[in-house]
């Protein structure tokens, strides 16, 4: 197959009835024909029967009895003293206990780390000086976030 038998397929495949795309005037006229089809009731004068009308508004009375009775139930619920502003105010509290034991164990890790990229400065032992005091600032890092987590403190308790 050569790429003009390809091409001829693809304009084949697009033409349909003379145009390649849908026209801006079927969509606009098909557009038309459905709105007017929704104008329209069942006796053709263009007014809505009473009937109609009347479980329509049966409907939205209910619907709107429903959601009432909903937003109700959901006031109470939050309401009450113990649900509400105690749950986010323990997210909170958690959300800084985090940030203050990841910064405990970056603060470890950075001054260990300067320590030895001073250490290798002062004696060029470069890059040994670095590593072992990078690898001592991340152990003091973790020590101080089990410290502050509280997971050392059942030991000490005996």
């Amino acid at each position: 197959m050569t790429w003009l038998d390809a091409l001829s397929m693809v304009r084949a495949a697009f033409k349909g009835d003379g145009a390649p795309f849908l026209s801006t005037a079927s969509i606009v006229s098909g557009l038309r024909s459905m709105a007017q089809g929704t104008n329209d009731s069942e006796d053709g004068s263009g007014n809505k029967s009473s009937s109609d009308e009347a479980a329509r508004s049966a409907r939205l009375g209910s619907l709107n009895q429903r959601l009432s009775e909903i937003r109700d139930g959901r006031r109470t619920r939050t309401d009450q003293p113990g649900d509400g502003s105690g749950d986010g105010a323990a997210r909170a509290s958690a959300i800084a206990r985090g940030f203050r034991l990841s910064s405990e164990l970056v603060a470890g890790v950075v001054v260990g780390a300067l320590i030895g990229w001073g250490f290798d400065r002062l004696l060029s032992t470069s890059p040994f000086g670095l590593i072992v005091f990078f690898l001592l600032g991340f152990a003091a890092g973790v020590l101080n976030v089990v410290r502050s987590a509280g997971a050392g403190q059942d030991r000490t308790d005996r």
